[in-house]
Formats: structure tokens, sequence, C-alpha cells
């Protein structure tokens, strides 16, 4: 690959680009002018770009309305109630299944790992404002008196903290790239130290320039919000008009192509840019699991509530380990490897209410 100055060859105002190029599509290029640029037809360069990366664009777009996880689909000869209760049948309400779940975690060691957005906080237009209730608040800390618990999310480590405000959680932000053990009290952790995981810190100084440099390419399309969440970004589109999400998705995409160690995906209704690393929810709760000295247990019970693509990757690790339960949070049929359902965060609350209740009784028992 070689860097090379270009010049579009029409009578036009020509503009300075910096692209990179493979020479042996040598059909586009002229001979080297004398100013010792290569000149380029406009035509034919537009054409090559549409044609090369219009498929992919296509597909992203597709993506992006389908949101995350993806929808189920279903033949057009099945009506949509018929689908959804197909798929309740296969992924239950874990309320109604609730003794099913408590059942198969009698004498062994429950542990939660909850994401943030749209299973603890409702899904907001601005992300800065997805605060969650005191009522879930109280939820989650009586829930991690009983159990250790973590939040798992894409958020800025620092910025869920500031959401959640609850000292005696495990906190893995960044999609797990930055993990951290309680602060106060660490009753749950075997060893002496407390946890903090940083596996992709030396991309902290690419993830500044590229945010910076997405910042000014996305602030004309009106909607467009860009979030540092330190070892990740999220470029949120869910207040951008779908007749830009095209050019969004271009833009995001130019910008990358500089930076072959940074990888494009998709969660729910926001673009994510991460490191090329092996890591993700899924290897993270497995981080947590060894770091509570859980790694090779039989006797643990692992739940995992998440509403997004992301949180795939958790639910593949239970069902993987065929141990463990993942609850997908969701109000439609998605495609998905978790076990059973939620339909929105007020659901996860009573059932994280009811997992309290069952724990005392419990307690009481004995």
């Amino acid at each position: 690959m070689t860097n090379q100055n270009v010049m579009l060859s029409e009578s036009k105002p020509t503009i300075g680009v910096k692209i990179t190029l493979t020479l042996s599509n040598s059909a586009l290029f002229s001979q080297p002018s004398p100013a010792g640029y290569i000149t380029i037809s406009r035509k034919k360069l537009l054409k090559k770009l549409d044609d090369e990366g219009g498929t992919k664009l296509n597909a992203w777009v597709d993506s992006m309305r389908d949101s995350s996880p993806t929808r189920a689909k279903s033949t057009a000869s099945v009506t949509e109630t018929e689908e959804q209760t197909s798929w309740i049948a296969h992924h239950p309400s874990a309320l109604s299944k609730f003794e099913e779940i408590v059942n198969a975690s009698k004498g062994k060691k429950l542990v939660m790992f909850l994401d943030y957005d749209g299973t603890l906080a409702p899904i907001v237009e601005d992300p800065d404002r997805a605060f969650m209730t005191n009522e879930m608040r109280e939820a989650v800390r009586d829930v991690a008196r009983y159990f250790p618990t973590a939040i798992v999310t894409g958020r800025c480590r620092d910025k869920v903290f500031s959401f959640v405000k609850l000292a005696e959680l495990y906190y893995a932000g960044s999609h797990g790239m930055d993990i951290e053990g309680p602060s106060k009290s660490r009753k749950y952790k075997k060893g002496n130290q407390g946890v903090l995981f940083q596996p992709a810190s030396e991309f902290l100084p690419m993830i500044d320039e590229v945010y910076k440099t997405l910042l000014e390419k996305t602030k004309s399309i009106p909607g467009a919000k860009v979030e540092n969440n330190k070892f990740c970004l999220s470029v949120h589109f869910r207040c951008v008009d779908e007749k830009s999400w095209g050019a969004l998705v271009e833009d995001v995409r130019l910008v990358l192509n500089e930076y072959p160690k940074l990888k494009l995906t998709q969660g729910r209704k926001v673009l994510e840019i991460r490191p090329t690393i092996k890591w993700d929810k899924g290897r993270a709760l497995e981080f947590l699991l060894e770091a509570l000295g859980y790694a090779n247990s039989k006797d643990v019970v692992p739940v995992y509530i998440g509403d997004d693509r992301t949180d795939e990757d958790a639910f593949k690790v239970l069902r993987d380990r065929g141990q463990g339960f993942g609850i997908l949070v969701s109000k439609v049929p998605k495609d998905t490897n978790a076990s059973y359902s939620l339909q929105e965060p007020s659901e996860v609350n009573a059932f994280l209410r009811r997992l309290v209740d069952w724990k005392r009784f419990s307690l009481r028992q004995q």
C-alpha cells in the first residue's frame, strides 16, 4: 500500500486528498503529471468507490434498521402473534420460569452479570441522561448483598459508575476492556487483591485521536453523537434521520480506514469502534468468574442479563459452558443465544427483587 497525493482531473477546483491506494489497479490512473501528482478521473474514482463500498454500506444501513440483536426472521405465512408465541416458547419469561431458574441454583453459588443501557435503565435519546431509577438501584444493591454482582457495559467504567453509584459492585466498562472490583467491600474475592484489568491500554492514544476526528467529521450530521468510552467509542444514531444513516456510516468508515487496528461493530442504535484484540463481554464474564475463584467450578451459576447484540458474546459463553443462564431483555423476537427473556427494565427489576426475596427466604429456612 502506498500513500499518494491525488488530484482530480476536472476543470473544476480540485481538492487535495490523501488516499491509500493499491498501485495494481493501474487502469484507473494516467501517467504522472509534471508536478509529480497522479491524476485520476473523478468519474472512475467515484464509480470504483461506489462499486466496492456500496454493498457493504447497504448492509450496514439494513443492519441499523434491524437494530440489535437481529430481529428473528419469520416466513410470510407466520403471523406476528404466532411468531411471538413461538419465540416465547423457546425463550420463556424469566419471571414465569423463576422457580426453574432458582431450583437449578440450589446448593450452588449464583453470580450476577448485568448490562446497563436497556437493562437497568431505559434507552433514551440522550445517552448522558440514561439514569436508572432509585427502585432499580435499591434492587441491584440488595442483589449484591447476597450474590457477587458485576455491571458489564460498553460504557466508560467511570460514566456507568456515576449512574449506578454502588461501590460494592464489579464494573466492566468498555465492553469488558476496563475491569475493576469493589472499591469498599471485597468480601466475594478469595484473594487479597482487587480486580483491575485493562487489556487495551496501548490503544488509548489512538482512541482519543479517532474521537477528535469523528467529532469533527460527524458534526454536519444532525443528531449524531460521538461518545468516548475510554477504550472504545460509540457513535449514537438514535436521533439521526434515517436518510442520513448511510452518510454517517460512510464518514465513520472513511476515518477507520486509516486505523486498521480498530474495528467497527454495531449495537442498539449505536456504532461501536473497538480495538481488534480478542476481547468482548463474554471474555470479561470468564475473566470475572476466574477472578472470583470460579473458573473451573461446577458449583457456580452465572446469570447474565442484557439487551444488546454485544451481550450475545456473553450469552454464547454460557451456552457453550452448559452452565448458567442468559436472559435477553426484548419486547420483540430476536435471534439470541439467551435461554430466557424479559421485556423491559421494569421486569428486570421485578426479577432481581424475586431473587432477593428467594435468597432471604432460603436463609431463614436454614
